[in-house]
């Protein structure tokens, strides 16, 4: 690994390091921010062992050698006074000015706010993040040098700490590295989160790039050097590099390829003075060795979004070692080193490239507005995921104009790329002038043209699942949420009592506004009539839900009182139902809820025919109940432990219709020797299939292992009972 940790570096040798680096830093003010520092670490220490103030400067180190500027250095310095000491950010502003603390202070909130869980924490603090970055984004930076010492001196923290920050570091800062356009830093945060994450794998792949010297290396680069010399291009930096760790582990272990296949483990770099002499060079390149077909890239007609620019080709060489060749001027260079840090210019201590770094910022902008719309707060952790994915695809529009996706995203993120209005609008999609189904994978390189219908068409419900990135998924959601606010009431109710019914979730009725309240404020949600709307359009997935449901109704039982029991012995029960103060007494199960073993049940007493036995929660129960004159005919029943009789459920299946799927269903309740009654079969919208039928089952054990059963037969998406 380079960048491997070193001794603690010193402030005289910070000083050093900036004076040789030629840039014109404000010697004074870092002076008084390492002075303030020091004072205020004086006497902590790292859990190493080591003072405190070694990180701070370690930090300051990393972003000398990003070229950042004098701000950033005196900030580095105190990044952690604010938060572990009585220094102040008043006290920081008073002596460094207003952008000085704003640095210090934006990179402090970043790790102070605490909030109810784990999920949620991360969440905000990535939201907190993508703020401090809008506003200044070498808060960003300070951030990921900070996050960068801190990985290169893990070992001293527990390892379960250890797999923690390793994990936050893969999924959150490695990524955000890649899109400010920081290769190196996201490079080592990988690789050291790896050595954490999955210490064997690691090793392997470094014991395989220790095999491979730089013999080969060094002497493809002076082949190069005095081909190009021969044809006209002097003075070109020939450089090689061998691949990050991770960027080979990712190969090997997710994409299953052995280590030969991979042909961009060793690079060679060719920097030159022009965008003319990057093609040529190109061409000489192929003249000497073999190109290796598809393997060429032309990031310099049309950058990575993080601006990334240069040329690459895979070629193989005598030694049939493929190796990878990119070529790039020096400006391309620095980008492609340095990333968004590369902006900051010295000429009289202005930052300049103002309109770069604005459009470089825009995602951040576009990912916190369209996040406004969201409830959950862990929404934007799935999208920072989906968006700042390495891996991207460039398509074109008929006009010839380049829309980037991440890699997966489909005909329907493109369309919403465009405009909102050109995704509501959709009704299909051309790829190079062939029609294809709306959700074909987007390749690079493609030609896309969206066909829109009439204005007032919107988008389908179904598109949620199928599009990528976070874009398209809140535009989808922003039009259901003004478009159709009655029916996406009406749609989040069903969706959260079918999902209640599937957990066998019965809530009394003088209970139900109470409890479905606490589940909304539960969720952020102002009223009932909000939550439900929020879950229609799709701003609150069930499965976020689901575990906050699970507690609200848990919550509910526990403070139930107990039922009085009845001793079992010494009550005779009837078709396996026990009926308190009633012996020898005909019993009958009521058709309007058809009660199982299991489920929580209570008798009516009739005038014509014994005692009636009802769930608990049927709807003629509550209403009955509410009569004067029929409440005393209520009494107490219970489910004898004896009961093996076979009784009747309904259920009912939606599936996606295909042939031989009523006897793939009627062969799974014959594996488990479950009768059937009745079955009815009907064909539904959109290529899916209905199916209601009547089994019959000994309790509620019984039939949730048949439901289960039902749900593996190919093509059946739900089982409810009804």
């Amino acid at each position: 690994m380079e960048n491997e940790v070193k001794m603690p570096i010193t402030y005289e040798q910070l000083k050093q390091n900036m004076t040789e680096s030629g840039r014109p830093y404000d010697f004074a003010m870092i002076d008084r921010a390492y002075a303030l520092a020091d004072a205020a670490h004086n006497g902590q220490r790292r859990r190493s062992g080591e003072p405190y103030i070694c990180h701070p400067l370690s930090v300051a180190q990393i972003l000398v050698e990003l070229g950042m500027d004098s701000e950033s250095i005196a900030a580095a310095l105190m990044h952690d006074v604010a938060e572990d000491t009585a220094v102040s950010v008043d006290e920081i502003r008073s002596k460094f000015g207003d952008e000085v603390a704003l640095l210090v202070d934006g990179v402090t909130k970043l790790t102070q706010i605490k909030f109810s869980n784990v999920e949620d924490r991360q969440a905000e603090n990535l939201r907190k993040m993508l703020l401090a970055m809008s506003q200044d984004v070498r808060v960003m930076i300070i951030k990921l040098c900070d996050r960068l010492h801190n990985m290169r001196t893990g070992d001293a923290w527990p390892e379960q700490k250890r797999r923690d920050k390793a994990l936050e570091t893969m999924e959150v800062y490695a990524p955000i590295a890649h899109r400010l356009g920081i290769s190196n830093i996201k490079e080592e945060l990988e690789d050291r989160s790896l050595h954490y994450l999955d210490p064997i794998g690691y090793e392997t792949i470094r014991s395989l790039l220790n095999k491979h010297g730089d013999a080969f290396l060094e002497d493809v680069c002076n082949t190069i050097r005095s081909h190009l010399e021969d044809n006209g291009i002097e003075n070109a930096a020939i450089r090689h590099r061998v691949k990050s760790i991770y960027g080979i582990y990712r190969k090997m272990y997710m994409q299953n390829k052995d280590f030969e296949e991979i042909y961009d483990v060793y690079a060679v770099r060719i920097i030159i003075n022009s965008v003319a002499e990057c093609y040529t060079a190109l061409g000489l390149i192929h003249d000497m060795y073999h190109p290796l077909p598809n393997r060429f890239k032309d990031y310099i007609s049309t950058p990575k979004p993080n601006g990334y620019q240069s040329l690459h080709t895979t070629v193989i060489g005598h030694e049939a070692i493929p190796f990878e060749v990119q070529i790039r001027t020096w400006d391309m260079d620095r980008m492609a080193e340095y990333g968004i840090a590369a902006h900051w210019k010295y000429k009289a201590g202005i930052s300049t490239s103002n309109e770069k770094l604005e459009e470089r910022l825009a995602w951040v902008r576009r990912l916190l507005e369209s996040q406004r719309s969201s409830v959950d707060a862990t929404d934007l952790l799935s999208d920072i995921k989906s968006d700042l994915l390495p891996e991207e695809v460039f398509a074109f529009t008929p006009r010839g104009d380049v829309i980037n996706l991440p890699a997966g995203a489909t005909a329907i993120d493109f369309a919403y790329a465009i405009h909102s209005a050109v995704g509501n609008r959709m009704i299909g999609a051309k790829v190079n002038n062939r029609i294809v189904p709306i959700d074909h994978r987007v390749a690079t390189g493609e030609i896309i043209e969206i066909i829109t219908g009439p204005e007032n068409r919107g988008p389908s419900r179904d598109w949620l699942n199928i599009v990528k990135t976070s874009e398209a998924k809140n535009k989808i959601r922003n039009w259901f949420k003004k478009e159709r606010r009655e029916e996406n009431i009406v749609e989040g109710r069903e969706a959260l009592e079918r999902e209640m019914r599937r957990n066998l979730m019965t809530v009394p009725a003088d209970q139900y506004d109470e409890f479905m309240a606490a589940l909304a404020k539960r969720n952020h949600c102002n009223t009932v009539e909000e939550m439900y709307a929020t879950i229609g359009y799709g701003g609150l997935q069930m499965a976020r839900i689901l575990p906050k449901l699970k507690d609200e109704y848990n919550r509910l039982k526990a403070s139930e009182p107990k039922p009085i029991t009845v001793d079992v012995k010494k009550i005779h029960s009837t078709a396996g139902v026990v009926v308190e103060g009633i012996d020898n007494c005909p019993i009958k199960f009521a058709k309007c809820c058809s009660p199982l073993p299991g489920d929580e049940i209570v008798g009516f007493v009739t005038r014509g025919f014994g005692v009636s036995i009802h769930k608990k929660d049927c709807g003629n129960v509550r209403e009955s109940m509410k009569s004067p004159e029929n409440a005393a005919r209520w009494v107490r029943a219970y489910w004898a432990d004896n009961v093996r009789e076979d009784y009747k459920a309904t259920l009912e299946l939606m599936c996606m219709d295909r042939a031989n799927l009523l006897s793939d269903v009627a062969l799974a309740l014959g594996d488990m020797r479950v009768p059937i009654y009745s079955l009815d079969a009907r064909s539904a919208d959109q290529g899916r299939a209905r199916m209601t039928l009547t089994v019959g089952i000994n309790n509620t054990e019984h039939l949730n292992n048949v439901v289960l059963r039902l749900q593996k037969v190919r093509d059946v998406m739900s089982v409810t009972r009804i």
